[in-house]
């Protein structure tokens, strides 16, 4: 009797243990912030009349197949992770999940999520989230080591998802999507950068390229960083510019951008790495509250 429920604790236990390591292949934190952003895209489309259940059937196609994508990065990167400590902690770098079992896993969550999107959404949706799939995974993930050009190729998957999240509600590309690209699109850069500036010693440990400059860690890394930045001050006017949003989002990116910018000339004074990490957390919040702050001014 003793032995039966110590075997079923034990299965109890492995059974949570594999669930758990599944979970953190998803990448969940990342994952949703993508369904986020794209579910943004869709709400502007829908002009303040939203579908909720066909939204919430949109986010669920697009989350699976930014799952696979997430899915083959770690796999493509298993023997680089195991280098770093942010990383090594991994299903795939401690062996808690198999690179068949993650292969398997990617595929189920594709073929899931290409159904959905082709089902629920519209062709164009799904062909634009499959090119993210390809360049994110197979474009963007080998290039890291490659060169710093990675970063310029990953900001096109990483802006996609509000212009997804437009296209499935009309079907149609323009300059309204354009736009919402342009803000992400320019915004991946300083958050990307900031990331690599925190993480410049593990990076190398792991022969990944992402600062824009050979020097690494100094002013003229921190000066390019902040051209970039800059550009999302003029681009936070034209959700209004286009009537997608009202002048109150407008001032509110304005704000919100003027404040990011200072965070990249405290990073180009300080060039440290406590500087860097401020960027880093106001580039988390720079994006979901202009996109929130859009959203709001339109549905009210």
């Amino acid at each position: 009797m003793c032995n039966l429920r110590t075997r079923n604790i034990y299965i109890e236990q492995s059974l949570a243990s594999l669930i758990h390591a599944y979970f953190k292949l998803t990448k969940f934190r990342l994952t949703s912030t993508v369904a986020f952003s794209s579910g943004m895209g869709y709400i502007l489309a829908e002009r303040g009349k939203v579908d909720w259940l066909n939204l919430l059937l949109f986010l669920a196609g697009g989350f699976c197949i930014t799952v696979s994508a997430n899915i083959i990065n770690q796999i493509i990167e298993r023997d680089s992770d195991k280098l770093m400590n942010r990383t090594s902690s991994r299903p795939l770098p401690m062996g808690t999940i198999s690179l068949k079992q993650a292969i398997l896993a990617s595929a189920f969550f594709l073929i899931l999520g290409i159904f959905i999107l082709g089902y629920f959404s519209t062709l164009n949706a799904l062909i634009l989230s499959l090119i993210s799939l390809v360049l994110y995974s197979f474009v963007y993930t080998p290039l890291k080591k490659i060169s710093p050009i990675s970063v310029f190729i990953g900001a096109f998957p990483g802006a996609f998802p509000p212009m997804i999240g437009w296209l499935a509600v009309t079907g149609e590309y323009g300059w309204e999507p354009g736009v919402l690209f342009a803000i992400q699109f320019f915004w991946q850069f300083p958050h990307f950068w900031a990331i690599a500036w925190v993480l410049d010693d593990e990076y190398k440990k792991a022969g990944i390229k992402m600062l824009p400059t050979q020097e690494g860690r100094n002013k003229r890394t921190a000066t390019i960083i902040m051209m970039y930045t800059l550009c999302l001050l003029p681009l936070g006017f034209l959700p209004f510019m286009f009537g997608m949003s009202g002048i109150t989002s407008a001032y509110i990116a304005l704000a919100c951008g003027t404040l990011f910018f200072l965070q990249t000339v405290y990073l180009w004074r300080e060039c440290t790495v406590k500087s860097a990490l401020m960027l880093m957390f106001g580039s988390f919040l720079y994006l979901p509250v202009v996109q929130i702050a859009f959203v709001l001014d339109k549905i009210q």
